[in-house]
């Protein structure tokens, strides 16, 4: 793979869940809130959650790593033609330096390794910034749409899709 990219086994679960918590808190506190972002990572990103989706649904994390500093991390979901980029953070010191676009290599790198057409990925409306970083890497919008989550919260969010 790369350095940038460190493979994630069930047993990182522990580590994975609170990284996990604070960068979707630096990502989203100002955005959605700090109830609906506790909400969320509880609900989808708890270090049970991220062993099941291992596990049971085939998801593939990953560190993303620099000088052997954790500083962001990436789940991939491989579907029948197509790769979900489920989850892509970066920490705030490390965004807006180009490692998010390398990133976005790393993950059409597996894609074609895994024999897939296209990725795509689900970013809220209002991540102007994410957005951005997507569209300069060539991906387009496919389509928008609202996904209710519970507990009173929804995703908001466009449907991006690179083809390979």
């Amino acid at each position: 793979m790369s350095e940038l990219f460190v493979q994630a086994k069930e047993s990182d679960a522990e580590e994975l869940a609170p990284f996990i918590a604070s960068l979707w808190h630096s990502a989203y506190d100002g955005l959605l809130g700090p109830a609906q972002v506790d909400y969320m990572t509880g609900k989808f990103q708890s270090a049970a959650e991220i062993r099941r989706q291992m596990r049971e649904e085939g998801y593939l994390y990953y560190f993303l790593r620099r000088g052997g500093e954790n500083i962001g991390y990436c789940a991939l979901h491989p579907e029948a033609d197509s790769l979900f980029l489920s989850k892509l953070y970066l920490a705030e010191n490390c965004r807006g330096k180009g490692i998010g676009q390398k990133a976005l290599g790393a993950v059409t790198g597996i894609a074609r390794k895994l024999g897939k057409e296209r990725v795509y990925l689900t970013v809220n409306k209002g991540n102007a910034r994410a957005v951005r970083a997507y569209e300069k890497f060539g991906f387009t919008l496919a389509e928008s749409i609202v996904t209710d989550i519970g507990g009173g919260f929804a995703m908001d969010d466009f449907v991006y899709e690179y083809f390979l």
